[in-house]
């Protein structure tokens, strides 16, 4: 992964600590296999999925760009 994109995931993930539906990052709910996750973007091809684990913790599971949710 490249550094601008890893700078761009930091930045994206201090506004998700913020507030994790902020419109910045299209935060969304996953389907299928992945249903138990969500995504969000770090710009248009790439994406970072979590886990919500409660109310105030999450999981980090992948990043990358769409080829991530064949994983």
């Amino acid at each position: 992964m490249s550094e601008k994109i890893k700078d761009l995931a930091e930045a994206q993930e201090k506004i998700f600590v913020i507030d994790p539906f902020n419109p910045k990052l299209s935060t969304h709910k996953l389907h299928g296999r992945f249903k138990d996750f969500w995504s969000f973007s770090i710009d248009a091809k790439h994406r970072i999925i979590f886990e919500f684990i409660k109310s105030d913790k999450v999981v980090f599971h992948s990043v990358g760009d769409h080829n991530i949710y064949s994983a």
